[in-house]
C-alpha cells in the first residue's frame, strides 16, 4: 500500500512537472533532496548512538525494574484480565517500561510476547482481546518520558536547545495514550453492548418461539376435548401408536 502511495506522489510530481514547465527544477530538487537525506542520515547517526547506548547502559542499571515496579498498580487496571489471570503481565509491564524510557528496540519484543501469552489464553483466536488492543495502542502512543528521536532530529537541524520540548512531549504523550485508553474503553463497552442485546434478542426470540409453541399444543388440547369425534380420533390414534410401540418391543 505504501508503494502505491509513493508511486502516485511521484507520478503527479511528474506530471505537474512536465505540465508547468518545471521539470528541470524537479530533478534538481529530487537530487538535492537525496544528498541532504544521507547527511542528515549521518549526523544522526553519532547521536542515536550515544542515546542507545544511555539507554542500555540504564536497562542494564535496572532502570526497566525500578520503572516496572512503579508502573505495576497502574497498568493491573489497564490491563484487568491479563494480570488477574497473571498472563503476560511481567512482559506488558516490561515493554510499556521500556516505551517511556525510549527504548523501543527493548519494548518490542516484550510486547511480541505478551502478545503469544495472552492469544494463547485467547477463546476466539479470529478476534483479538480487550487487552491485546490496549497494548497496541500503547505501544504505539506511549507516555514517552525520554524522546530521544526528536532530540535527535532537533540537533541534527542545528536547534539551539534540542532538549527543550521534553515537557511538551511529556504533556502531548501523556495525552495521547489517556485518549488511546479511553478509545479502548468505549469500544469494549460497545461491543460487550452489542454482544448483550444481541443475546436478549435471541432469548427472547427464543421465548416467543416456546410460547407459540405451547399455545398451538394447548389449543389442540382444548379443540380435542370440546369435539368428540376429534378427541375420539386422537385417543384411537394413541392407542394405536401406543400398539405399535408395545409390538416393536
Amino acid at each position: 500500500m505504501l508503494g502505491k502511495c509513493f508511486f502516485i506522489i511521484c507520478a503527479l510530481s511528474v506530471g505537474c512537472g512536465i505540465v508547468t514547465g518545471n521539470i528541470g527544477e524537479l530533478a534538481g530538487a529530487a537530487i538535492d533532496g537525496a544528498g541532504r537525506g544521507v547527511t542528515l542520515s549521518l549526523s544522526m547517526l553519532g547521536m542515536m548512538c550515544l542515546w542507545c547506548g544511555v539507554m542500555e547502559v540504564m536497562r542494564e542499571a535496572g532502570a526497566i525494574r525500578i520503572l516496572s515496579r512503579v508502573l505495576r498498580p497502574v497498568l493491573s487496571r489497564i490491563f484487568p484480565h491479563a494480570f488477574h489471570n497473571g498472563v503476560g503481565d511481567e512482559e506488558i509491564t516490561a515493554s510499556v517500561a521500556a516505551n517511556m524510557l525510549g527504548i523501543a528496540n527493548a519494548a518490542t519484543p516484550f510486547a511480541l510476547a505478551a502478545m503469544e501469552k495472552m492469544d494463547a489464553e485467547n477463546t476466539d483466536p479470529d478476534t483479538a482481546t480487550d487487552d491485546m488492543v490496549t497494548l497496541a495502542v500503547l505501544g504505539s502512543s506511549s507516555i514517552s518520558l525520554m524522546p530521544t528521536t526528536i532530540i535527535t532530529l532537533r540537533r541534527a537541524a542545528g536547534s539551539a536547545a534540542p532538549f527543550s520540548i521534553i515537557v511538551p512531549v511529556w504533556i502531548t504523550s501523556f495525552i495521547c495514550a489517556a485518549s488511546g485508553m479511553l478509545l479502548c474503553r468505549l469500544a469494549s463497552a460497545a461491543k460487550k453492548g452489542k454482544a448483550k442485546k444481541t443475546k436478549k434478542n435471541t432469548d427472547r426470540k427464543n421465548e416467543e418461539k416456546d410460547c407459540a409453541t405451547a399455545h398451538t399444543l394447548s389449543g389442540r388440547k382444548a379443540r380435542a376435548k370440546d369435539d368428540p369425534v376429534l378427541g375420539g380420533v386422537s385417543a384411537s390414534a394413541a392407542k394405536v401408536s401406543g400398539g405399535g410401540r408395545s409390538a416393536g418391543i
